[in-house]
Order: C-alpha cells, then structure tokens, then sequence
C-alpha cells in the first residue's frame, strides 16, 4: 500500500521521484507486511489423475502417493453379456466398458507401486491384487524399457517408450463399479530411501552433491514445482543444511550441530564507509517475539493414507505461520520436527554482522564460532567480500538436543478403504423337496454360491458336459450361506419340535450371520437349513466366534426328510440356509441329465466344481404315513395308510390334501422293498388281501414284511413299512 502512494506522490516530481517513492513505499511495506510469500514446492491436497497438457509430472523420492498424469487412452469397449432364458425364456442383455489407458507417474525411476485408489475405493490392494477386471502394467522409468505392447499395437512405429519416466497401463480395466467412466486414481509409489531425498535430487539434477545426507525422519517427498534453490531452502527449515564450493563444486551437507566451536572471530575492524551499527565493526540485532516461527506444519500422513495432516508446534501468534512440506511423516517425527525448527528460530532469530580485514580458512558457512566480547556461540551464515575486508553474518547457535523418541501424536482419524483379498469361489449344488410355490411339475435346483470372508466379485454358472463347461447365463452377485457340521448330529424321529435339540455348524464366510427366530417364525418358514439330504429348521442361532455358531431348538425332517433325520449325520456334512441368496435352476435351464456343475468368477484362479446332490428330490412324492394292518373276521388283511402330498409341509385340519400328482397310484410288495416276492398296484390308500392268499406269502417267505410306496407322476417315494403278519 506504501509502495503504490509514495510512488504517485513522487510522481508529481519527475521519473526520479517517482523511482525514489517506489523504493521508499517498498522499504515501508516490507517492514511492516515482510516480503511476499514465493511459490515454491507446496503441499497439495490429494491429488488424483488428471489429463490436462502442460501438467508437470512430480520426481518422487521414497513413498508417495500421487494422481499422475493420463499420457494415451483407447476408445471404450462395450461387451454384451447375456443372462437368463433358455426353453422358450426371455433373456436379458447387459452391457459393460472397459478401458485401456496409461498413466505416468513419475519423471525419475521408481521402485513399484503399491496401493491403487479409485475415487472412494481401492482398485489394488497391498498385495498387488487388482479389484477389477483387467490388467495393469508398471514400468519403472529406466533408459531401457521398452514400448509396452498394447500401446505399440495402437500407435505403431510412433509409440513413445517414455524411457526415464515411470508410467503403469490399465488393459481392459472394467469401468463396471465406476459409473462405466475411467476413475480418479492416485497411486502408492515407492522409490528408494525417502531419507536421501537430497542426495537424490541433486544427483538428479547435476547441481552438486549431498552425499552422506540422510534426513532421517523423511519417508517421501514429491519434487512437483520450485527450483532446486527453493526445494533446498524448504528443507532447511526443517533439516538445517549449508553449503559450501570446492574443487568439485557446490557441496551440501547437514549444519553442524555440535558444541565444540571451530575457531574464534578474528578481530573486528571499523570501515570507513556506510552506516554499520557500531563503531567497533559489529552489528547485532533481536528478534521480535515469535518472528520466524512455525505455527504448525502441514505434512502427508502415512496412518491416513498419505492425506494431509497438521501437527501444532505451539507458537501461534501473527508472525508464525504454517509450513506446508510436500513430504511424507510419521505424527510423531512432524511434532518433533516442527518444535526443533522453533527452537532454532527462536535462537537464530539473534543476528550478528561482524567486518574483519582478513578471513581464518576455515570460516566458512555453516561453522560454529565464538565471537570475542559476546557470549554464547554462533554459526556462519554467509560471508561477502568488501574493498575493505570481509563481512560475516552469523546468527546465535542453540546445541542440539539429545536424540530422543519422538513424542506421543495423533495423526487423527481417516477413512480408509478396506483392503480385502479376493477370495475363492466355493460352489454346492442340490435339490430339495418341492416346497409348494410355483410349478409342481418344474425340477427345482439350488446353486449355493458362496466364498471365505474376503472380496468377491460373485461368478458364473455353468454345467459340465463331456468334459466342456457349457454357461447358464446365470450370475450370482451375492454370497450363500454356507459351511458344514462341527460334530456329529444324532438321529432323530422328527415327530415333533426339540427345543433342548441343539447343532454347531462352522460358516465358510466367517463374516456371515445366522438370525434366530421364535416358534411363530419357524411356522412361516423361516430359518430352513438344508443338512445333507434332511431340511430342518431351528430357532436360536448363537455367535461361537471365528465363523461358528450354535443352532439350537430343532425342528427336524421338514419336507418329508425325515427318513435322513433318522440316520443323523457325520461332522463334516455340508450345510446350506436355505434362503433369497440361493440361484434356482429350474427345468427350463437344465437338461433332464445336468449332474455337474461349475462355477467361477473373475477373482478365481480356477472354476469350482460340484456334482448335485438329492437328485431328483423336487419331483419324488413322499412316502405315505401312519401305516395301519388291521386282520377281518373272514380271515383277510388289510392294509392301509395315511397319503401325503409334495409340497404341503404343513397338516391343516379338517382339509384334504391336494393330489399333486396326475393321478393316485400306490404300490404294495411282499418281502425285501428292492426285490420283493409279490407285487399290488391300488388306486385307493388300502389293500385287502384273502386270507388264502395271505397263508400262501407267509408260509414261502415267513417274516415277511409289507411295504408301501406312492406312484407319483415322474418317481416313487420311498418305501413305508407297513407291518409283519402275525
């Protein structure tokens, strides 16, 4: 502001007044405002890939994470996936993108790359999995890499191999989870030691050498704007550095922090010309309070995935100000780093200009002085020569403190992505007695899909045929719940509810949940686990820990599987809830001869593979009940029993059962069930046998048995023992 009204009053006297204004306006703006701030190496929020021309891509030094730059991109391509249909079905379309684009990412060689973020999620995990389809391609930056062959494939004989500069190559990346658009990416790059980032940098450019620097607490830097100089004078701030010429050029190395001083001043002489403090030579000045200070430093923080993070240094008043450091910090290490720097600046801010006729070898910048009639010691700043001597400033030198732990900081909360591993696709696949809803004549199969906890994009089914995987355009997007028994289930009669029954049954997903219900639920259906070839139900489901719970209050043999409830079952027997998340395969997908199945998905290594079990169970009718022999006053017997029918898992009062099957059918037999002496048919649920014909079976097969079965539309059911003769 004093620049600009000096300036237009010296105006009024000619050019020269208007030069002499402008200076003296400026002298009064820096003593008030200090000088403007210089845009050098900032500290950005995060940044992700951008694809703008003329966007300088960052030297990166240790571990960094970084959007890059979008160099070459293809044309999206759309694939046609066809699901469902089959046997006279409607089919559905969907459609998919994907793309092929690079990505540099750093112009000096890097190690790898690690983590991958796409917007809000992660796109690749710590241990290099990509969570998308696709593949990807990192080239590190060194001068002999060669052109990657997608790129080449596109651009022929123009094709960059972009030597000396780090870029990675998405082929087909599916654009699926990101809206069918090419994601914001930032990515985890490593490249060497972030401690030499000075040493580096310098070797980078060809302008001197750091060598022995190592600034220990650094564990990345990004080299993205600002010169050389300005990157230097950034560090300095936290890491005091000097510089010294030689023989072999510009040296830098850490500022001395030692207390032994190296030489003392040689006597200060008074010049003639100027106005220099006192008359003795020497010139001292006093900070104000605060001046030079950080208020807090603003750094990218590794426990919240490189973001930035802010560390007060506890001075905050109108001098201090934050620092913004384009490097990567512990919490600790940036508090540590941040109250040293005060430190210093609180006892360099004490200046001392000291003119001398001749110069000791070895004063220069950066040694630690004593200055004769003050006391304390002092560290060389810069050295000028004169007409008459030379004059040094130095500033106030404060020993360095013992090497301690960093102290106790919070790097504060973040959200991060989990990062999952893909996990495998296990696949079961089995019929179950028709359950009364929809068709009674369509053949219903599950396919119970599921995975350990982990990540996974779901799959695809398939049937195998002659060796060949033949798709059923059916996709599963959502896990089964799946697992198998802990120990052995005993049998049981399944003629009523067991509330003391109990079972414990280890979940393949150790991340799923089972829900427990009341008796009111379980009349509705509700929690139906398919164990082998029996379904049951059950009320509690109680938490064990690591995937395992405890099912207790049984209902057993739902569905007319009692006769598998009253052999029990082996620990290790396949369990399923039987719910929304299972896939039906119904007739109009299967062949009558479909026995094997498979399945895979995008993040398995091979298919997984099962064979049905309880084949042909949706279409047998049940095995009759209540079986009753019943000897008449001529001698005959009659036989009879109670029908049941598929489908009807309940017993209403006072209503028949439907037939369900095209007609009632019943077959009797005499002696072993599988290969019987004598053989009925009847079309009623009774049978009346004469009694000579009765005298005639037990007296060939004595001990003979009845048995019955019902003759349904496409099978029999099981076999009903309905007595031994007297």
């Amino acid at each position: 502001m004093a620049t600009i009204l000096l300036s237009s009053v010296g105006s009024l006297f000619g050019p020269f007044g208007q030069i002499a204004g402008t200076l003296a306006g400026s002298a009064i703006d820096h003593a008030l405002f200090g000088p403007q701030d210089r845009h050098g190496p900032r500290l950005k929020e995060l940044a992700v890939t951008g694809s703008s021309y003329g966007t300088p891509i960052a030297r990166h030094y240790g571990t960094m994470r970084s959007g890059g730059s979008i160099v070459w991109a293809a044309d999206l391509t759309e694939h046609r996936e066809r699901e469902g249909g089959g046997k006279g079905q409607p089919k559905t379309v969907r459609y998919s993108y994907s793309a092929s684009f690079a990505v540099a990412l750093s112009s000096r060689p890097i190690e790898r790359i690690g983590r991958i973020w796409a917007g809000g999620s992660l796109l690749r995990g710590k241990a290099g999995d990509l969570k998308a389809g696709g593949q990807l391609r990192v080239y590190n930056g060194h001068g002999d890499q060669p052109c990657d062959p997608l790129m080449e494939a596109a651009l022929g004989a123009q094709c960059p191999a972009f030597r000396g500069l780090a870029y990675a190559v998405f082929e087909d990346l599916d654009l699926t989870d990101f809206g069918n658009r090419i994601p914001p990416l930032s990515f985890e790059i490593f490249a060497g030691a972030g401690s030499r980032m000075v040493e580096l940098l310098l070797e980078d450019c060809g302008a001197g050498s750091a060598r022995g620097v190592r600034l220990g607490e650094l564990r990345g830097f990004a080299h993205e704007a600002g010169s050389v100089r300005e990157v230097l004078q950034l560090v300095d701030r936290l890491w005091p550095l000097t510089v010294s010429t030689g023989e072999e050029g510009c040296a830098v190395r850490l500022a001395s922090s030692g207390e032994e001083p190296v030489c003392a001043l040689p006597p200060a002489v008074r010049w003639d010309e100027g106005d220099f403090g006192q008359l003795d030579g020497t010139s001292i000045s006093r900070p104000t309070s605060g001046a030079g200070q950080l208020s807090a430093l603003r750094y990218y923080d590794p426990a919240r995935d490189f973001q930035p993070g802010l560390q007060y240094a506890g001075t905050v008043d109108d001098s201090s100000r934050t620092l913004q450091f384009p490097g990567v910090f512990d919490a600790g290490d940036a508090l540590s780093l941040a109250r040293r720097a005060n430190v210093r600046a609180r006892a360099a801010g004490e200046r001392l200009q000291w003119r001398c006729s001749d110069l000791d070898p070895q004063l220069s910048p950066g040694a630690i002085v004593t200055a004769p009639g003050h006391s304390g010691l002092f560290q060389l700043l810069a050295r000028e020569w004169r007409d008459g001597g030379v004059e040094l400033e130095l500033a106030r030198h404060r020993p360095a403190e013992p090497v301690t732990a960093p102290p106790v900081a919070d790097p504060g909360s973040a959200w991060a992505p989990v990062d999952r591993l893909p996990s495998q696709t296990v696949l079961r696949v089995f019929e179950t007695p028709w359950n009364g809803v929809g068709n009674p004549a369509a053949r219903v199969v599950y396919a119970a899909p599921c995975a350990p906890a982990g990540r996974w994009p779901g799959c695809t089914l398939y049937t195998v045929e002659d060796g060949a995987m033949v798709p059923l355009d059916i996709a599963a997007q959502e896990r089964a719940l799946c697992g198998q028994l802990v120990a052995p289930l005993a049998p049981s009669r399944a003629l009523r509810f067991e509330p003391d029954a109990s079972l414990i049954v280890q979940l393949i997903d150790h991340e799923a949940s089972l829900i427990s219900t009341d008796l009111r639920g379980i009349g509705r259906n509700e929690n139906l686990l398919a164990l082998g070839g029996e379904v049951l139900q059950f009320a509690q489901a109680i938490p064990l820990g690591l995937g395992q719970w405890q099912l207790t209050g049984l209902l057993r043999g739902r569905g007319g599987t009692e006769r598998a409830a009253a052999t029990g079952h082996p620990a290790g027997r396949a369990a399923t809830m039987l719910d929304d998340r299972l896939l039906s395969l119904t007739s109009a997908t299967l062949d009558p001869g479909s026995i094997r199945f498979a399945a895979i998905g995008p993040a398995d290594d091979e298919a997984a593979f099962a064979a049905l079990e309880n084949g042909g169970a949706s279409l047998r009718p049940l095995s009759p009940v209540h079986p009753r022999m019943q000897v008449m006053e001529d001698g005959a017997l009659l036989l009879s029993w109670t029908r049941r029918a598929r489908g009807q898992w309940g017993w209403p009062d006072h209503v028949d059962l439907p037939l369900v099957e095209e007609s009632e059918g019943y077959e009797v037999v005499f002696g072993p069930s599988d290969a019987p002496l004598r053989r009925w048919t009847t079309s009623q649920p009774s049978l009346a046998l004469p009694a000579g014909e009765l005298a005639s079976l037990t007296a060939t097969l004595p001990g003979g048995l009845f048995y019955v079965r019902q003759i349904g539309t496409y099978d029999r059911s099981a076999p009903l023992e309905l007595g031994r003769p007297a």
